[in-house]
């Protein structure tokens, strides 16, 4: 859905890639979502250290998912860009945390219409903020521990993304 809010993305471009996540054109983002096109994304878990979860709760400025509680970081993959150089870029822009190094990877998601088409890499690091955040990505953010996530995605499944449902889904297999 392309909005033309403050804050639109909709022309940033980025890679559409086949079913084997190999790239096989560039379009613009409002393109590809309105196309239904695979592309790229990435999803940071940022925990602190007493193992608690930072989630987001998305900018109703956003296109996608506007006001839903999503992963601590998420964003596309822009063209040209790498899955690795995406997460450290966008843990910048979103919350301010300055990675001096990839997180460590934990999974990858084929594109599926709960990801919004997006084949996408699950992070994971540490780090304690405070977090300076986006007000055009992040409405707010909150330090959830594991379970109490655990039961708010079970009372309230449709106060989250899709993504996040999935990857925490996954991630909990781990």
């Amino acid at each position: 859905m392309n909005t033309d809010k403050p804050g639109d993305q909709s022309q940033e471009l980025l890679d559409v890639v086949d079913d084997n996540d190999r790239v096989i054109d560039t379009r613009t983002r409002g393109e590809i979502h309105r196309l239904d096109l695979k592309h790229r994304a990435v999803h940071l878990l940022v925990f602190n250290d007493a193992g608690q979860l930072f989630l987001q709760k998305r900018s109703l400025l956003k296109d996608n998912n506007p006001g839903l509680w999503d992963s601590s970081v998420s964003g596309h993959v822009d063209a040209s860009e790498s899955y690795d150089e995406c997460v450290v870029r966008e843990a910048r822009e979103e919350i301010g945390l300055k990675l001096l190094e990839t997180p460590e990877r934990l999974f990858k998601i084929d594109a599926c219409p709960e990801t919004d088409f997006e084949f996408s890499w699950a992070y994971r690091c540490i780090a304690e903020g405070p977090f300076v955040l986006d007000p055009v990505e992040i409405d707010l953010g909150v330090w959830l521990e594991p379970v109490e996530f655990d039961h708010k995605l079970a009372a309230n499944h449709e106060d989250f993304a899709q993504t996040i449902r999935l990857i925490w889904a996954m991630y909990r297999q781990i």
